[in-house]
């Protein structure tokens, strides 16, 4: 509840160990199934390499390292493995009556076009090299998979007073805060481009002076009254913070003062007023942006007891969240297990990595 949010960024794994000369070689190989259009089937039906394709490309646009080798062939197989999933969560959707409509595709769409022009809407999917249909398709999917879910495993999940109660006494020491804690949220404008934007406008600053113009302009927006968590998703350059409109969760006091300049300013906010423009230092004292802070509560220290209504709406939700991760896993593997899944891409590397042997 009290702790920082940790942020993971996916990485390429290096999950195949053979040369690259077999990469290419399974490339080439005479499988007539996957040579063709197919790199799966999911009970008869067919995983195409292009929709594989695409979704790779999705995934590598705009990384500053495009995968290579291994690296390359085991993203490829990670996107075939989810797309099959996919598939089979699809396939159980249409079971069960509850494949997403026409009109919640619609809605979904309009909401994640609403922040751009056409123009700037039609570049972006040209970047990712999708077509309107192909991210309505992927929309469709999406919402159908949570509806499954929402039906078959969230909405059975129950946690009890006595559940919350149990965990309370047994994690008593979690909730009792050595040091004061802020939850703050914040704006990011970087003085140099950062390939790993992904605000909803893909707007970033390209140099110092840029920047400095940028997060002015932000400024000028959430004094005339603009809420805050849109202006830094739509405009914020820090990657792990803009798709949640800045939020940074609770950060420790001591955590803060690594930046005196930053707590400073901070520790003069009221609950729900931002900071001016504040400097943003890397290694070296090098300045690398301009960042923009919000206090959204401040928790003093002590014990945190059981009849705090936050405490309790931390305890549900954490309990909740931990049980629907493992049932929604269980049901993977449950329609998994009912599934014919033949993956001709994932036999064609076993093969090949057994002739290179030879």
């Amino acid at each position: 509840m009290y702790n920082n949010r940790s942020f993971a960024r996916v990485s390429f794994g290096n999950l195949l160990f053979f040369p690259l000369l077999l990469l290419l070689a399974v490339a080439g190989c005479d499988n007539k199934e996957s040579s063709g259009d197919a790199l799966a089937r999911v009970n008869g039906e067919k995983i195409l390499r292009s929709e594989v394709d695409k979704h790779y490309q999705n995934q590598t646009t705009g990384s500053p390292q495009q995968p290579v080798g291994e690296q390359a062939t085991s993203l490829r197989l990670s996107v075939l493995k989810e797309l099959i999933d996919n598939e089979i969560m699809m396939q159980r959707a249409r079971k069960l009556g509850l494949l997403a409509t026409d009109e919640e595709v619609d809605a979904k769409f309009a909401e994640f076009k609403a922040p751009y022009t056409q123009e700037q809407f039609d570049k972006r999917l040209k970047e990712m090299n999708i077509t309107v249909d192909d991210f309505k398709r992927d929309l469709r999917r999406s919402l159908t998979v949570e509806k499954v879910f929402n039906k078959e495993v969230t909405s059975k999940i129950n946690v009890t007073d006595s559940d919350i109660t149990t965990y309370y006494n047994e994690h008593k020491a979690e909730f009792n805060l050595i040091e004061p804690q802020y939850h703050l949220a914040q704006i990011v404008v970087t003085t140099a481009p950062n390939p790993q934007v992904n605000n909803l406008k893909g707007d970033k600053a390209q140099s110092e002076p840029d920047a400095k113009k940028k997060i002015q302009m932000l400024m000028n927006r959430i004094e005339s009254g603009e809420d805050f968590s849109s202006v830094a998703m739509n405009y914020s350059e820090q990657p792990n913070t803009s798709g949640n409109g800045g939020d940074m969760g609770f950060i420790p006091e001591s955590s803060l003062k690594a930046d005196m300049e930053a707590m400073k300013a901070i520790s003069k906010l009221k609950i729900g007023q931002n900071t001016d423009p504040i400097p943003a230092y890397g290694d070296g004292h090098k300045l690398v942006g301009y960042r923009i802070v919000k206090l959204i509560a401040r928790e003093p220290a002590g014990q945190r007891e059981l009849a705090d209504p936050r405490v309790q709406a931390a305890i549900r939700q954490q309990l909740r969240d931990r049980r629907e991760q493992l049932l929604r896993a269980a049901y993977y593997e449950v329609v998994r297990n009912e599934a014919k899944v033949e993956n001709y891409f994932a036999d064609e590397l076993l093969k090949s990595a057994g002739a290179a042997k030879k």
